[in-house]
């Protein structure tokens, strides 16, 4: 349930993805912080955090994104997971993901080399210890750089309601599989920091075994040159579930808030 939420905030994206230069949505060292609510209780956190890394001799971008459950709910089901991604900073191609789950006892480790000329990407399950190669094409992204893929290259003045979008994404054993995004226009939230406007869209999933239909999510992009989330709420087969933005740092661009 916890691990649900967690997944959708890397799930933020827009619709059209073009060659225009844009105004970049993220530098070094931004790190977002997000509060995550399961009915009552305050369930949980969420980090990412956005550094410059050199891997193998190349300079990259890379991204921890880390959630827990904490206070009264830890009681109930402790989650410690953490993904982490290496992608260009030019071209926003991944490299390398990691998948680190701890929830309950359940755990997972996955590991994920992509190779981009050769169009082919190697999953390795540590606890099976078991390889699986996949045939990518162009443009495919992991769970969590799809989200900054996204924030760099739209355009906001090309959104329009009612439009869809397919991203592929490479996430774990069951191969790449497509993620559809409908635009659903824009509203002003209110947050603990003030009145932001926002985009809204909502996320097509698969219903049955967690979320209550395919149409159970509802997200709010920020209608700035951030296209940082700023709220993802979702009805889940056993309640409900929101996670709203609780802290930010290094933001590239003016976050723009209405003051009362």
């Amino acid at each position: 349930m916890k691990r649900t939420i967690l997944l959708l905030l890397f799930f933020i994206g827009s619709q059209w993805v073009n060659s225009q230069e844009l105004t970049p949505a993220f530098k070094d060292g931004e790190w977002l912080k997000f509060r995550l609510h399961y009915s009552f209780l305050n369930a949980s956190y969420a980090t990412l955090h956005l550094t410059k890394k050199n891997m193998g001799g190349r300079d990259l971008f890379h991204v921890v994104a880390n959630g827990k459950t904490t206070g009264f709910a830890s009681i109930f089901f402790k989650v410690d997971d953490t993904y982490q991604t290496y992608f260009t900073p030019k071209d926003i191609a991944p490299i390398k993901f990691k998948r680190e789950v701890n929830e309950g006892g359940y755990t997972m480790d996955l590991e994920v080399d992509f190779d981009h000329k050769k169009q082919t990407a190697v999953l390795w399950d540590k606890k099976k210890d078991t390889l699986y190669n996949f045939k990518i094409k162009k443009g495919v992204q992991d769970i969590v750089s799809a989200f900054y893929y996204l924030r760099n290259k739209v355009s906001l003045s090309d959104l329009k309601v009612g439009d869809f979008t397919v991203i592929s994404m490479l996430f774990d054993d069951d191969g790449v599989f497509p993620f559809k995004l409908e635009y659903l226009g824009k509203e002003m939230l209110n947050t603990k920091f003030g009145k932001v406007s926002c985009l809204k869209f909502r996320p097509y999933v698969q219903s049955g075994r967690v979320f209550e239909a395919q149409e159970s999510i509802t997200l709010w992009v920020s209608n700035d040159d951030n296209k940082i989330p700023i709220r993802i709420k979702a009805d889940i087969a056993v309640g409900s579930i929101k996670a709203d933005l609780d802290g930010y740092n290094g933001l590239r661009n003016q976050f723009k808030i209405i003051m009362d």
